[in-house]
């Protein structure tokens, strides 16, 4: 593409191996896009920087768009015009961790029960992944006074805490997972045991999208299609996730997870029905009613939540 690239800023919260491989194989390059990575430290932060235009896009969970959409109780205390362009991931290894128990192991709800009166570490209370994680606790008999909630911040912030044992349990995913594998945490349950289909990351703006976010889209979109067809992507993807800090044996099961249809990249970014209202729902069972109702209609991509280029139709 001629001309100097359009220059991007997106927000994340864990590096982001999608992009990065889409900056090394040139695919940014033929969009004529030049993408600044920025990390941001929580899901509020992410979203006021959208607001004040310190982020272009960000990569965020479709959860988060719902909250700041729908519902002015969210963190930041009103509703914005915030919408998803486009599907990424179906979660990647999203799943509840915990230290383990005294004996080396935990597993299922028992492991799951032993978290009665420990510390519990989210982002904030109010996201998509705590609201997995209350569904999880809350189908092993715990209830929202059974244990105490810390808010932590960005997942690799939640992995340093529960390595260090400020936390005993919290929600991993995207690498951060696979770091606790390889520590010898404890994986107690999968996000599709209370939600599935599942989406866990989308790209978001504030307002309508520009021609160069939507550029992006057909980027991210057409890089997880290299990955999934051509080998030498696929290197690619493996070299950049390697360069996040992942150990080789480690790095390779990411990639291998990015090609996973439960929990991996989806396929065309298309936002299905059933995805969303999966998100939607486990955010709904934990409000009250009269909040919950907010959410009416909230699940359909057409409602004005999802972009019209990659929302399902029909």
């Amino acid at each position: 593409m001629s001309g100097s690239p359009t220059p991007l800023v997106l927000g994340t919260f864990s590096p982001s191996v999608l992009l990065r491989t889409a900056r090394r194989t040139g695919v940014l390059d033929r969009h004529g896009l030049a993408v600044e990575e920025r990390p941001v430290p929580s899901s509020p932060a992410q979203f006021a920087a959208l607001e004040a235009g310190s982020l272009d896009a960000a990569l965020t969970s479709p959860d988060n768009v719902v909250a700041y959409r729908f519902l002015p109780g969210n963190p930041l205390g009103s509703t914005r015009d915030v919408r998803i362009v486009s599907a990424v991931d179906r979660g990647l290894g999203l799943a509840l961790y915990a230290g383990p128990g005294p004996d080396g192991s935990a597993a299922g709800l028992e492991g799951i029960a032993a978290l009665r009166g420990q510390v519990v570490g989210v982002d904030v209370a109010a996201s998509g992944f705590a609201f997995a994680l209350f569904e999880i606790l809350g189908r092993a008999g715990l209830r929202r006074d059974d244990y105490e909630l810390a808010e932590l911040g960005s997942t690799p912030k939640r992995l340093d805490a529960l390595l260090e044992g400020r936390c005993a349990a919290t929600m991993l995913n995207a690498g951060n997972d696979l770091k606790a594998d390889d520590a010898g945490l404890v994986r107690l349950a999968d996000v599709t045991s209370v939600a599935a289909p599942y989406l866990g990351t989308v790209l978001a703006v504030q307002g309508e999208p520009t021609p160069a976010v939507r550029s992006l889209a057909a980027a991210l979109v057409e890089t997880g299609e290299a990955v999934r067809s051509d080998p030498s992507a696929r290197a690619a993807a493996l070299a950049e996730a390697e360069a996040t800090g992942l150990a080789a044996h480690l790095a390779q099961r990411y990639v291998d997870g990015l090609l996973d249809p439960d929990h991996g990249l989806v396929e065309g970014g298309i936002v299905d029905a059933a995805s969303l209202a999966s998100v939607v729902d486990l955010r709904r069972r934990h409000l009250p009613p009269e909040v919950a109702a907010l959410l009416d209609g909230a699940g359909d991509p057409a409602y004005g939540l999802v972009d019209d280029g990659f929302r399902a139709k029909g």
